[in-house]
């Protein structure tokens, strides 16, 4: 069971970390191009509702094992 936390930490830990690059650079994206601004607004959007999705899940995952635990 411990490899299981330390392998779901680390899957936690690369999400964030991903979710938190993209957001930047979509945002440095944002600001250099103008004719692309409306693609790369969408695409920041959707990053912020995979993060909070990503989350979530996680947060349910720990609920269920510590109900079942």
């Amino acid at each position: 069971m411990i490899t299981m936390d330390d392998i779901s930490i680390a899957v936690i830990s690369l999400i964030r970390i991903g979710a938190v690059a993209r957001f930047i650079y979509c945002m440095v994206r944002l600001s250099a191009a103008e004719e692309e601004a409306s693609q790369y607004k969408k695409r920041a959007k959707n990053t912020v509702i995979f993060y909070i999705i990503a989350e979530s899940i996680w947060q349910i995952k720990d609920l269920v094992l510590y109900y079942y635990s």
